[in-house]
């Protein structure tokens, strides 16, 4: 089951607050059952045990039976409910979800305070597909609606990263931010806490996407899904003691001190010992840990934590911390160390699993040096990248590569196992992907057929998750740079997983670009102001990843494209001519044009594309608007301004043109003014074309 199919919903838009209170009920698709048999007991006793089963973080999923009659059930409660209440509104929801839909074999309800699914396939862990958003809108007007849509926007997306960040028990976030003329905007958002990191944030999007159509300009507003949920009012709404309760809290509190009389000194003097012995333990923790890193000098990714430790005890000694804060730092830095001693691998160890890096193992080669296949004692497979002495890559990039993706975890990042740092050899460990690259793929003419549509869409969207997470949702907010089909991934199920990221860059909490004076990349993946000026930002991946759509949609390499017998220089320049020419299937890959895909999907597609390859960097989408487009077909597109390196007199080569870049002044194209419209039938259902 793929994310894009999360928006191939329909909007249910309610104005009546009782309606919302009676809560929502959606009858699915997937069969039915009859009152007597075997399905129809599992789901009495799974919905039963939902609000018995479920906790003071207000969710829990429940499982009975087997095969066909097997029943899987979802319950959560709105983040800040106590728990008394919650059980009260899963049990009437249980009740009335079975009233409303006596047959079918999946349902699920939408209330205020709870939201309640249930299913026979496998739901948890996956976002509700064939589902609706019930929308609900505060009566009152703002009084400055632009400055305050900019204010809220920017308060739901900082609270989405904060629940899409959350744990396996909770992924909710509440709090509020000052609005126009004196106002306070307070706002709630919530996923079901199966999810990933990757799925919540898919899910809150859509949710906060689809406040214009409800509530645009208005005091507060609902939006409840199957899968998430948001609350936005400029009164206080949500039980901020309920949600301060169920903080995890890292470190347990100290014993409390003694109240009674004539025990003030003793109790004292033994909180005093406890510091005292504490920063004495972690002051020989420390030395041990800086000698023995003095002796593994070659490692350098290790410094960092080894300075954090030093200014842990300056700032002790200073008093700026609490020495239970002290503690928690100093072990979180301490955590950092071992993690790293932890990721590398003897280089013994990887000679021996890759065979002594025998040319049978090699899976690829690269610019900065091979990768092999190998299997580790364990019998795990794995891939090992080992750099080229003359790689070009040194101890920079290597760093980058472990101190980044020791950090990532996405389903669409490839995942780094460890590394391994022997005199000139360097290696890295990934998780073994399957199916090898994308380029092997989608440029064979052989094994292009075996990505049918639905599996490039799939891979496009995939690749949109990921370049997002790194842009805006990880614990780093990274630029990766190096963008292209030899760097995608594809696992056993074609999912992809970005790889390579020896030319990522990190950016500050508030950096939006960058500049460099040196320029690395693959020509015809680099956008013009990077390959021209050396600056770069998020919109340098953007560029990146409308090559890549193109190149899925066509089957086509970027550079030294040619249609039929005439060589016109590359893919995007194509592109744009056809879609200018109202010939945008000419794009598409022959091998899906004759298959069961749709067409305007493809065509949809490729206008995407057409939009992040945009001469200027200002007028090519986020990621998350590119994640919006792709999977909602009630977004009207803007229209694409001419793409970089497009020429309307003559197709020039990739590498002429580069050659002259130095020296040629790149136009800003005219800004377009064509915006996306939504639906002004306050009261309607949008229908959005399912996947």
């Amino acid at each position: 089951m793929t994310y894009q199919r999360l928006l191939a919903a329909a909007f249910v838009l309610l104005i009546q607050a009782d309606l919302l209170a009676l809560g929502q009920t959606v009858c699915g698709s997937n069969g039915n059952y009859t009152s007597n048999s075997l399905y129809s007991a599992n789901l009495n006793a799974t919905l039963s045990s939902l609000s018995t089963g479920i906790d003071g973080n207000g969710f829990y999923n429940a499982s009975i039976g087997q095969g066909a009659d097997r029943v899987n059930a979802i319950a959560l409660c709105r983040g800040d409910v106590q728990l008394n209440k919650c059980r009260d509104c899963v049990q009437t929801a249980a009740a009335k979800i079975l009233d409303s839909c006596p047959t079918q074999k999946q349902a699920y309800l939408l209330d205020e305070f709870c939201t309640l699914r249930y299913s026979n396939a496998t739901i948890y862990g996956i976002p509700a597909t064939d589902g609706v958003a019930m929308m609900l809108r505060n009566g009152q007007n703002v009084t400055s609606p632009e400055q305050f849509k900019a204010d809220l926007r920017a308060l739901l997306d900082n609270l989405r990263r904060l629940a899409a960040a959350g744990s396996s028990l909770r992924k909710v976030a509440a709090g509020n931010a000052s609005g126009p003329d004196f106002q306070t905007i307070f706002g709630l958002v919530q996923c079901t806490p199966d999810l990933s990191s990757g799925d919540c944030t898919a899910c809150l999007i859509v949710t906060i996407s689809a406040i214009p159509q409800c509530c645009d300009g208005k005091k507060g507003g609902r939006v409840l899904m199957a899968s998430c949920n948001l609350r936005f009012e400029t009164i206080p709404f949500f039980n901020e003691t309920r949600l301060q309760e169920l903080e995890s809290v890292p470190w347990p509190p100290p014993p409390p001190l003694s109240s009674q009389p004539g025990k003030k000194n003793g109790s004292t003097t033994r909180t005093i010992i406890i510091i005292v012995v504490a920063i004495v333990a972690c002051f020989i923790l420390a030395i041990s840990a800086i000698i023995f890193l003095r002796k593994r000098k070659k490692q350098k990714p290790t410094e960092i934590p080894q300075c954090k430790l030093m200014m842990f005890f300056v700032h002790i000694h200073s008093g700026a911390y609490s020495t239970q804060m002290f503690l928690y730092n100093f072990v979180e830095a301490v955590d950092e160390i071992s993690t790293a001693e932890s990721l590398q691998y003897a280089f013994s160890t990887i000679k021996a699993a890759t065979n002594n890096f025998s040319d049978h193992n090699k899976l690829g080669q690269g610019g900065f040096g091979t990768v092999y296949k190998g299997k580790l004692p364990n019998g795990q497979e794995i891939a090992v990248k080992r750099f080229s002495e003359d790689s070009g890559q040194g101890d920079l990039e290597f760093k980058n590569e472990v101190l980044l993706l020791a950090k990532l975890q996405h389903r669409n990042l490839v995942r780094l196992l460890g590394f391994s740092l022997e005199g000139m050899e360097k290696l890295l460990v990934y998780e073994y992907v399957q199916n090898g690259s994308l380029d092997n793929f989608i440029f064979d003419s052989v094994k292009h057929s075996d990505l049918d549509w639905d599996r490039r869409y799939k891979i496009i969207v995939g690749i949109a998750r990921g370049i997002l997470y790194l842009h805006e949702d990880s614990r780093l907010r990274i630029i990766h740079r190096d963008l292209k089909a030899s760097n995608i991934l594809l696992d056993r199920e074609m999912s992809p997983k970005i790889a390579d990221f020896g030319m990522a860059r990190l950016f500050v909490q508030d950096e939006t670009q960058g500049n460099t004076s040196r320029v690395v990349g693959t020509y015809g993946y680099m956008p013009p102001e990077y390959l021209i000026h050396g600056q770069f930002s998020n919109k340098s991946d953007v560029f990146s990843f409308g090559v890549l759509v193109l190149e899925i949609i066509s089957g086509r390499r970027n550079n030294g494209f040619r249609s039929g017998d005439e060589s016109v220089g590359d893919l995007v320049s194509f592109a744009w001519k056809s879609w200018k020419e109202e010939r945008g299937a000419d794009v598409v890959d022959p091998f899906l044009r004759s298959g069961s895909g749709s067409t305007n999907e493809m065509l949809r597609c490729t206008h995407i594309g057409l939009l992040c390859v945009q001469e200027d960097a200002a007028y090519r989408p986020t990621m998350a608007a590119v994640v919006l487009m792709l999977s909602s077909f009630s977004i009207t597109l803007d229209l694409p301004s001419e793409p970089a390196f497009y020429s309307a007199t003559a197709y020039a080569s990739d590498a002429s043109l580069i050659h002259n870049s130095d020296s040629t002044k790149m136009n800003s194209p005219q800004p377009s003014h064509h915006s996306c419209r939504s639906s002004q039938n306050e009261a309607s259902i949008t229908d959005l074309h399912p996947r």
